[in-house]
């Protein structure tokens, strides 16, 4: 039972206790009339004492008649009518802010904000697709799909997907850059798959993952500062890095107004070869360089720099370019702890009887062993000891004109694209592949890719507000962000609600939502 007032068409107003009962209304005694709201409530009073004396007790509790209404309404909400909006919400937000807005195609865009929240196989993505967010796509569709993303529309000679991606990416970074690209960073990675059978493109080679065995292909990244990335490339996964440099770049140059930005990278694509191409082409580089590795004369004049942590030389050598070494205490910290762990995992499989002759290479600390005679295996303590000289030296090769600091400096921002890595292998779960056509492959790179600039610029927003919130707590955050869609009673339009957030969110919303609007 709850009381209701009910409007007359003589200007008064009824006052009834009204109960439901099978889904009808019943009238269960009038209390009169009145034209005030003095009136009104004196004849509540006598109502609520009714009501109340009719359900066995006294006091003040009786049911009002908006609360019933309510009580019906909510009693109609299903779970299907309540779906996650936050990946939309943030994700989606950042996805347009980037540019990806202009790329005409819904799938698209749901498979790389459904990998922002739910990395997996397209498996796992149709499924969480359609029971957080209620979108629905079967198996085959997004596999058609997979199959064209990297391919141009022959028809009209359109641009593919990943070349619009790769565009529009460009188009962001030198936004973010304030027009210009000075540097760039240079970088390789494997990727494995769940599989057994190697292709063309798919082969077995050095993993990165330590996944020897399987199948695998090579990932070049190529960024600028802050780990904005331009584009990338993929190749087989059995080629030297050393001959992915140079492709990377020429192809870069064909696609974008890029001009000749310094160029760095680490020391396992650093040969003569890549240094002549790169000079032909008109780059300056900072390449890492093996000390340790050169020539007699050149070590022995390193050696006798003594230099101090935090101290640095330059070396002029023939060929115009110059060999930088610094030498850092906690660099050299690290390489003595290095030396020993590789030091340590020799020995137990010396004594384990595990090391045979014919497993033996040159790579890593494998260099500490000697071969006695046929079968005999010690380790070389002479050339164990002299490394530790080495312990804290880094050397660069340059032929840029910058100060000796401004080197190093540069150098060490490569950590941006292994960051770039790591934020792919684990945020995003790049890997492993579970696919097996290329078309397929190169879909889901092109996806990944595209997922880790919208993080990337999650970050750089939430950086620039000066936020308190990680980019990791930004992604949990918007797990929990609901819509409610629901149908008015009487005109059934259908209308959507962004369910109360917690003050977190609501932080986060303003950073991405309502700042970009601004924006």
């Amino acid at each position: 039972m709850y009381i209701r007032r009910k409007p007359n068409k003589t200007g008064t107003t009824s006052i009834q206790v009204v109960s439901k009962a099978g889904g009808k209304y019943k009238v269960v005694r009038s209390f009169g009339v009145g034209r005030t709201e003095q009136e009104l409530v004196r004849l509540e009073e006598h109502a609520r004492e009714f009501v109340c004396e009719r359900r066995g007790f006294t006091g003040e509790l009786f049911v009002d008649e908006d609360e019933v209404h309510l009580e019906d309404f909510v009693s109609t909400l299903q779970n299907t009518q309540i779906q996650v909006i936050g990946p939309e919400l943030i994700f989606g937000c950042l996805y347009d802010r980037i540019g990806y807005g202009k790329i005409k195609n819904e799938l698209f865009r749901h498979l790389v904000v459904s990998r922002l929240f739910s990395p997996g196989s397209k498996l796992k993505t149709i499924d969480c697709m359609e029971r957080f967010q209620g979108i629905i796509y079967s198996r085959d569709k997004i596999y058609r799909f997979m199959d064209t993303l990297c391919e141009k529309e022959k028809k009209e000679e359109k641009a593919d997907i990943k070349t619009e991606v790769e565009q529009i990416a460009f188009e962001h970074t030198r936004r973010v850059l304030r027009g210009k690209i000075r540097v760039v960073f240079y970088d390789m990675t494997t990727l494995y798959f769940e599989a057994a059978d190697e292709d063309d493109l798919r082969k077995t080679g050095f993993s990165k993952d330590g996944k020897q065995q399987c199948p695998q292909i090579f990932l070049g990244l190529l960024t600028t500062g802050g780990g904005n990335p331009p584009g990338y490339e993929i190749f087989e996964g059995n080629i030297f890095e050393g001959h992915t440099f140079i492709p990377v770049l020429q192809n870069m140059e064909k696609k974008y107004p890029m001009g000749k930005p310094i160029v760095v990278a680490d020391a396992g694509l650093l040969s003569d070869k890549n240094r002549r191409a790169l000079e032909s082409s008109g780059y300056t580089y900072i390449l890492g360089a093996r000390v340790k590795n050169s020539t007699t004369i050149l070590k022995e004049q390193v050696s006798g720099f003594n230099l101090n942590s935090g101290e640095a030389k330059a070396i002029k050598q023939d060929n115009g370019t110059r060999l930088i070494v610094s030498m850092s205490d906690k660099r050299a910290g690290k390489d003595k702890h290095n030396r020993e762990k590789g030091l340590a995992r020799l020995q137990k499989r010396i004594r384990s009887g595990k090391l045979a002759k014919s497993g033996i290479n040159n790579r890593g600390y494998n260099k500490y062993l000697k071969l006695e005679g046929e079968v005999t295996i010690t380790l070389d303590k002479e050339k164990f000891a002299a490394d530790a000289a080495w312990d804290g030296i880094k050397g660069y090769v340059t032929n840029t004109k910058l100060p000796v600091k401004k080197v190093i400096e540069n150098y060490g921002n490569l950590w941006y694209i292994e960051r770039a890595f790591r934020m792919n292998k684990t945020d995003l779960r790049i890997r492993p592949i579970y696919h097996h056509l290329r078309n397929r492959m190169e879909g889901h790179i092109c996806i990944c890719f595209t997922a880790y600039t919208v993080l990337l610029e999650m970050e750089r927003m939430l950086k620039q507000a000066k936020s308190d919130i990680t980019l990791k707590r930004a992604q949990e955050l918007t797990k929990t962000m609901y819509q409610l869609t629901y149908r008015l009673p009487k005109s059934r339009l259908a209308k959507t609600k962004i369910l109360g957030m917690t003050s977190e969110q609501q932080h986060l919303y303003d950073i991405v939502v309502r700042w970009s609007k601004r924006k």
